[in-house]
C-alpha cells in the first residue's frame, strides 16, 4: 500500500484521547508479540491510605506486565509525611506485585522528590534523564523482587 505524502497532513495540539487510543492499540499489537506477552499479562495496581475521616493520606499507582511492576506515582500529603506511609504503600504494592507473579520493579523519581527513599528500599539506580525543569534530573531505578525467606529472613539486596 503506497501512501501519498503530498496529501497527508500533520496536526499539532493538546491532549487527544482518540489518538491515544489508536496509539495504545497499535503499540499493543506490536509489543505483545515482540515480548511474548498478552493483554492478560497486564494489570493496573493501586494502594490507597485514608485517615479516620476518609480523607486520602496518600497513595501509589502502578502497573504490572509480564513479571514487571512499574510504579507510576507515589504521593503522601504533607502533614502525613515522615509517618512511614510511603514505606507502607511501597511494601503493599511490592507484595501485591509478587502475588501477581512479578519478580522485578521499576520506578523513577525527580532529584527533588524521593530518590533516597527508593535507594533505602533496595532500588538501584539504572540511569538519569537530564533537563528536568529547575535543573533537576529524573532518576531511574530497578529492584529485583524476591520472596521473603520462610525462616523470616529479609529480602535480597535489591541488586539487579
Amino acid at each position: 500500500m503506497k501512501h501519498d505524502h503530498d496529501t497527508s497532513r500533520l496536526s499539532v495540539g493538546h491532549g487527544d484521547p482518540e489518538l491515544q487510543a489508536v496509539l495504545d492499540k497499535g503499540l499493543d499489537a506490536f509489543n505483545f508479540p515482540a515480548t511474548g506477552t498478552t493483554p492478560e499479562d497486564q494489570g493496573e495496581l493501586s494502594v490507597k491510605a485514608v485517615d479516620e475521616a476518609g480523607e486520602v493520606i496518600g497513595g501509589l499507582t502502578a502497573w504490572t506486565w509480564g513479571g514487571l511492576l512499574g510504579i507510576e506515582m507515589l504521593w503522601i500529603r504533607e502533614d502525613s509525611r515522615r509517618d512511614g506511609w510511603g514505606s507502607r504503600l511501597l511494601r503493599a504494592a511490592e507484595e501485591e506485585a509478587r502475588r501477581r507473579g512479578c519478580d522485578r520493579a521499576t520506578v523513577s523519581s525527580f532529584t527533588f522528590q524521593a530518590p533516597d527513599f527508593y535507594r533505602r528500599h533496595g532500588y538501584v539506580e539504572t540511569g538519569r534523564t537530564l533537563g528536568i525543569p529547575g535543573g533537576a534530573e529524573d532518576v531511574h531505578f530497578y529492584k529485583r523482587l524476591t520472596a521473603l525467606a520462610e525462616d523470616g529472613g529479609s529480602e535480597g539486596s535489591g541488586a539487579a
